[in-house]
């Protein structure tokens, strides 16, 4: 019945909306889509990842950070995605090899959990 998988979106509060794009797009190096016609939201943005898009909506009220679900991006260098996010003040938290996958683990500027997944 499934195909595939569209899309993936994640949440942030309207305080860090700004941050939040600028994370998604500028530090991860996203690509910024332009969101088609009839999308009933101009906050937040849509990315491309690959094949998936990444949605970045703005949760006006009761926002709580997703500290268990995640999106999980694989990555050329491990290594170099560990600078840069330590470089932009983002925790990083290794998370050990599953499948012969090395990962780590760290946090949107929302506080959303976010895994990074290199193979060998």
């Amino acid at each position: 019945m499934i195909k595939s998988i569209d899309h993936v979106q994640v949440a942030v509060p309207p305080a860090l909306e700004n941050a939040a794009l600028r994370f998604y797009g500028g530090l991860l190096g996203l690509t910024r889509l332009d969101k088609p016609e009839g999308t009933d939201d101009a906050r937040g943005a849509w990315f491309a990842a690959g094949n998936i898009q990444l949605h970045v909506g703005v949760q006006l009220q009761g926002f709580v950070a997703a500290s268990k679900a995640h999106v999980g991006f694989v990555v050329q260098d491990l290594d170099r995605m560990k600078v840069l996010l330590k470089g932009d003040g983002r925790p990083v938290k290794d998370g050990g090899n599953v499948g012969g996958l090395r990962r780590i683990f760290s946090e949107d500027p929302a506080g959303n959990r976010i895994e990074f997944l290199q193979a060998p």
